[in-house]
């Protein structure tokens, strides 16, 4: 069972609290923004593992926290899962290019989301031996 810590961005308290809820029941740990502003800052201070992130959020959308996060020391290895509703092949592309490892179509599941983080995190940590 893992422990790693997962960041919760989203604007939407219902899919927040649903992504909480499916990751602890996974064996993570969670921690949640509403906001990328906050976000920012959680990724700053808790240094998580993963982040999974809406795209439209207030204060700074989810490919402007991806972008910082990469541009970050601490956030190269940062599993990221970007959503969204905006699945044109320029938003995917531009999901991809700020830095999200995987760009998931809204409506989504919650155990794809958690079976997505699984293979990042895997595949970092096989890179990393």
């Amino acid at each position: 069972m893992t422990t790693d810590l997962i960041l919760v961005a989203e604007d939407d308290s219902d899919i927040r609290d649903l992504l909480t809820v499916t990751l602890e029941s996974a064996g993570f740990r969670a921690v949640t923004a509403k906001d990328g502003h906050t976000a920012a800052r959680i990724l700053q201070v808790a240094r998580p593992a993963g982040l999974i992130t809406d795209v439209r959020m207030p204060a700074v959308n989810g490919l402007e926290l991806c972008r910082r996060a990469r541009l970050d020391p601490a956030g190269r290895d940062l599993a990221i899962v970007v959503m969204s509703g905006d699945t044109r092949a320029h938003d995917v592309e531009a999901g991809l290019a700020a830095g999200a490892d995987r760009y998931l179509a809204k409506p989504l599941s919650p155990r794809r989301v958690v079976t997505e983080l699984r293979e990042i995190l895997a595949e970092r940590r096989a890179a990393s031996r």
